[in-house]
This record gives C-alpha cells, structure tokens and sequence, in this order.
C-alpha cells in the first residue's frame, strides 16, 4: 500500500468509488486461487496444537438459569456457573439415569437434573467428571482430551483482540453439513470475497500468501494472506482496509484488520465439529466472533449503541455465513465422494 493511499484512509475512513466494475468485469482470481496454495496452508493450520480446545458458544450465551449445552463431536457438554461465578463445564449426561442435563435449571449456582433432582455443583459427584473450561470474554472454551486425542494445554489459543473495554463485539453461530476442515478452507481462500459476496466486498487484490513469501511476510506472521479490499456501505461508499487471514490452530482463522479504518479489529471464524446426522454426515458449528474497534472519537458513541448494534453485527455475518456453508458443504460433498479437483 502506497504511503499516500494509507494517509488518505487514515484521513478519510470512507471512500467513494470512482469507477465501479459491474460483478463480471471485476478481474478474475481463479489463476492466483491456486488449490495447492490453499492445501498447504490448511496442512500446515492442521499440523498446529489445539490443545484439545473447542468454543462452544459466546460468553453472554452463559445465563444463570440453564446451561450452555452443546453437542462436540458426539459428546454432550454442558456449561454453567456455580454461585461464586467459576465457570463449570462437564458431561451433558445426568450419572444416575442417563437424563440430558441441557433441558435442566441451574439453582443457586447447581445444575439440578430435571428427571430426579439430582444438584452438580461443578466438582466429581457419582462418577460425573467436571472438565476443563475457559472464558476469554467473548467465547467460552472446552478441553475435551478423548475426543482431541492431542497433548492438552492448560488454555486455549486464543488470538490478539483488542481490549475489550475499547471494542464492540458479537457473536453469530451457524451450522453446516461439513467436516471443521472445510469451514478452515474456505477461510484460507480470500480470493473469493469479491465474486462470491459482492455485497460485501469490492476491489479485492490478495498482495501477499505464504507461498510467496513477497514482502509483508513479517506482517503476515510469515504464514498468512494480505489483502486489500474495501467493505461496502451503500452504493458507491466504502471502507478501504487492508486485512491479513491466519489460523492460529487446527480449527480458527482470523482476519486481522492491520490498516486502515477499524485496525485492531478481528474477526475470528472458529469451527467446532457437531457429530454425524441422521445420514451420517458430518455437521460443524461455525462460531464467529467479530470484535471491533476504532481510535476514532465516534467510536465511542457506536460502543454506547453495542446492543443495538450486535444484532446488526450478527445480520451481517449470517448473510455471508449462508454462502459460505453452501461454499463449505459442497467442498466436503466432493470431498466425500473422491471428486474434489486436485
């Protein structure tokens, strides 16, 4: 990015298009969007330590009448706090018949099984196990050793946010008929942001992947892909930034805004695998996490409006969330039945 170009976003966070491209004008990616690019990239997310970790929802998701309960690769977990606000998180199967602790009340800090009574205050009763749980403020994490199979981590791999009492955040969850790598994927493929979701985005170049190792690497993490692409507002309005995608962990990549308005931003896509459904496909949840930030003096006002604005934040990440897991559910159907290319 020029030294002019970055001085004028710093000046000016919103631009107007000069000469917009109709959608099929726009300069085709198919030739950078090398599938042996996007594979390394997805090998080497794999090949990183999770630590046994899996988000398993948002941290305004934990009420304190009923648990968070999720569904991790076939495993019930329920998450709650006890009456000091230690978060707890264990088995979703009551130990004494077999009922599922999801549809039980928490009182007074107890998960109370609706079937005979049954209180868990969070510590090992009658062979049910409490398990590893984490609240970094936005998501809340569990360690599930069995079902990981990797060396565990006394925490999870939790990205560089900004701090939370400058950011908005929000959270959207959706689920898809694929496998975590595929949600991975197509993350590591920034190349179809303008075609696939022109709605969003415009004027897209990718400037720096890990194959290349152009100049930028440093800021890339020496293992992301830079890009430059504007978010569009309305018409011919919108916000020029540069953004850098990397995957810290197996099953999360993060867009990191590094110039131009809202830098310090994240938006973290973390995908946590569900279990088989009735067919015995693959379902994951993607979890994505969007935390924003601005040093402008306005931004203040927008952190005072967070809880109209968190619904709009979601709208907006269903939106490009059900193209993406068309995008992701066909990549594992192919997957499945040996026709994926390359």
């Amino acid at each position: 990015m020029s030294p002019d170009r970055s001085a004028r976003r710093g000046r000016f966070p919103l631009s107007l298009r000069k000469n917009p491209l109709a959608w099929e004008r726009q300069r085709p990616t198919w030739r950078e969007a090398r599938p042996a690019v996007i594979a390394q990239a997805l090998k080497r997310a794999q090949a990183r330590p999770s630590g046994n970790w899996y988000v398993v929802g948002a941290t305004e998701d934990i009420r304190d009448d009923r648990p968070l309960a999720r569904t991790v690769d076939g495993q019930e977990v329920v998450v709650w706090r006890d009456a000091s606000g230690r978060l707890v998180a264990g088995p979703g199967v009551c130990p004494h018949l077999g009922a599922p602790l999801r549809d039980s009340p928490v009182r007074c800090g107890a998960l109370v099984c609706h079937w005979h009574g049954l209180a868990l205050r969070g510590d090992a009763f009658a062979g049910w196990e409490p398990l590893p749980a984490h609240d970094d403020g936005v998501l809340v994490w569990v360690r599930l050793d069995d079902v990981g199979g990797e060396h565990p981590l006394e925490a999870p791999v939790v990205p560089v946010r900004p701090a939370p009492a400058g950011a908005v955040s929000a959270v959207y969850e959706g689920v898809g008929r694929c496998e975590p790598e595929d949600i991975v994927a197509n993350r590591l493929d920034p190349w179809h942001g303008a075609w696939f979701h022109p709605y969003s985005f415009v004027d897209l170049t990718v400037v720096d992947t890990p194959a290349t190792g152009t100049e930028g690497a440093a800021a890339t993490d020496q293992d992301g892909f830079a890009v430059d692409v504007s978010f569009k507002l309305a018409g011919r309005l919108v916000v020029p930034v540069r953004a850098v995608f990397t995957a810290p962990e197996p099953r999360t990549v993060v867009m990191h805004i590094t110039e131009g308005e809202g830098q310090g931003s994240v938006v973290e896509t973390h995908a946590t695998p569900l279990g088989p459904d009735e067919r015995g496909r693959p379902r994951t949840t993607v979890v994505e996490a969007v935390v924003a930030a601005s040093d402008r003096p306005g931004f203040t006002v927008a952190r005072r409006m967070a809880p109209v604005l968190r619904p709009l934040m979601r709208a907006a990440a269903a939106r490009l969330w059900r193209d993406d897991l068309a995008y992701a559910e066909r990549r594992w159907q192919l997957r499945s039945t040996g026709r994926f290319p390359g």
